[in-house]
């Protein structure tokens, strides 16, 4: 499988994963930054989660942009193939570690928490909201581009 393939994959089982929780999910969304996050979830008590795809060891070597998202979460994870070389994921207290087959997931390590200011956490709420809306009205007129 090519590493499009096997990043569809993850995202699909790992925003199934959540969304089975009764948490939110949203996938490739902007932030204040211009960065765009893989997946950003929301769950009932306005707790915010981003999620890094990591498709392969390749595509972490490659891509060193997500120590930038750890400010706009409560919790990071990032979302990996069961083939992938754990060893190369950052030690890191505030990084989880979500593992799948691209069916069914599991949580390898909880992240620790970093509650996020009450100002950023009221923008990405507004931005969400906007963004979710927008997606939704698109998708229901059949829109493609904007």
């Amino acid at each position: 499988m090519n590493r499009a393939d096997w990043t569809a994959r993850i995202t699909g089982a790992v925003s199934q994963f959540w969304y089975d929780q009764g948490v939110a999910v949203l996938d490739e969304f902007t932030l204040k930054t211009n960065r765009r996050v893989d997946l950003i979830c929301l769950d009932d008590q306005q707790n915010i989660t981003v999620i890094e795809i990591k498709s392969s060891d390749e595509d972490f070597l490659a891509d060193r942009k997500w120590q930038e998202y750890l400010d706009w979460a409560d919790r990071f994870f990032f979302a990996i193939p069961e083939h992938f070389t754990l060893s190369l994921l950052p030690d890191d207290d505030r990084c989880g570690i979500i593992i799948t087959d691209g069916f069914s997931c599991h949580i390898q390590k909880h992240p620790v928490q970093a509650p996020l200011h009450a100002s950023r956490r009221q923008h990405l709420l507004r931005r969400l909201a906007h963004v979710a809306m927008d997606r939704h009205f698109r998708l229901k007129s059949g829109l493609t581009s904007g």
